[in-house]
């Protein structure tokens, strides 16, 4: 992401992660610009959830996506996150 740098804290008891009012502000500011949703009225929607994942560009979606180029760089990137996170103080 552009502009300041976000880190991952462990935030109340240390089990959830965070990147704090800053970070999460400036992630929600991004989505904003660059992530587009929508949705479609399903009576079972999570029968179609494997096939839009198999037939759609989602680098950003890991679960059911491994094929996708993106995937091993940011599964690494978020896991180097939560380590790293992991080794800090708790932030209040």
């Amino acid at each position: 992401m552009p502009g300041t740098r976000c880190e991952l804290r462990r935030v109340g008891s240390g089990k959830r992660l965070t990147f704090g009012q800053a970070g999460e502000r400036e992630l929600t500011d991004w989505m904003a610009e660059h992530a587009r949703v929508c949705w479609v009225r399903h009576e079972e929607p999570w029968t179609g959830e494997s096939a839009l994942i198999a037939q759609l560009d989602l680098p950003l979606n890991l679960d059911q996506n491994r094929r996708h180029a993106f995937h091993p760089y940011l599964s690494g990137l978020r896991s180097s996150a939560r380590a790293h996170a992991r080794g800090l103080p708790i932030s209040s």
